[in-house]
């Protein structure tokens, strides 16, 4: 299994867009825990996944500046 690093304020890229007008596949991890709060970055809809569920729908980890 892959170890996926990401933390607060990561953007990633997921598989499929969220269904919203801009059809981003960008979001910002919001917080972390058992579940994962995710922000669209096209409108700004912040959804919760299982990290299961988030890590299995994950394509690309950007990386953030120190």
């Amino acid at each position: 299994m892959i170890d996926l690093q990401y933390t607060l304020g990561t953007i990633v890229e997921m598989k499929k867009p969220h269904p919203c007008l801009q059809r981003s596949t960008r979001f910002m991890i919001v917080k972390i825990g058992a579940d994962i709060k995710i922000k669209c970055l096209g409108c700004g809809n912040v959804l919760m996944l299982t990290r299961d569920h988030f890590n299995h729908q994950i394509r690309k980890i950007f990386p953030t500046n120190p």
